[in-house]
């Protein structure tokens, strides 16, 4: 649940969906190589954080690469913009997408990914999901410090 606390506007990780050459507000950066050096060529994911599985990232990275191969899926245009300082009106018309930013919105996001279900086998994908929702749940059922003090004086 804490891994979404970092996706805030501004910070050092990515909270939009995009990519972009040299745009650190992007997720996925594609920063500038040497033409005559090949192995400087790379691409910078950075929506995960350490608390993630690499194992199931990975695979479910590399298969949404496939996919978008075999389904000729076009790339969008680059964020060449600073992402944050855009408005939402902006973005919108950019077509680019806020990722979620709960623990609740990413397992509905799973929930309706085909690619995820399939990646994971239905075995790994309904022992995720429940784990996760569990997890939130707890979660949500907490009373925080900055709950206790900012609203219990107000009853």
């Amino acid at each position: 649940v804490n891994s979404y606390k970092r996706l805030v506007a501004g910070q050092e990780a990515p909270s939009y969906i995009c990519w972009g050459q040299n745009n650190r507000s992007a997720m996925v950066r594609v920063p500038m190589w040497k033409p005559n050096k090949p192995s400087s060529a790379r691409i910078e994911l950075r929506s995960l954080d350490t608390s993630a599985n690499p194992y199931l990232a990975f695979a479910l990275i590399l298969n949404a690469g496939l996919s978008g191969i075999e389904n000729a899926m076009e790339l969008p245009e680059p964020a060449e913009d600073d992402v944050w300082s855009l408005t939402p009106r902006q973005r919108r018309a950019l077509g680019i997408k806020p990722l979620p930013s709960s623990l609740e919105e990413a397992v509905a996001a799973m929930e309706a990914s085909e690619l995820v279900a399939s990646t994971l086998g239905d075995h790994v994908y309904d022992f995720f999901l429940r784990n996760k929702r569990a997890e939130f749940e707890e979660y949500a059922r907490q009373v925080t410090p900055l709950e206790l003090r900012n609203l219990l004086p107000s009853l």
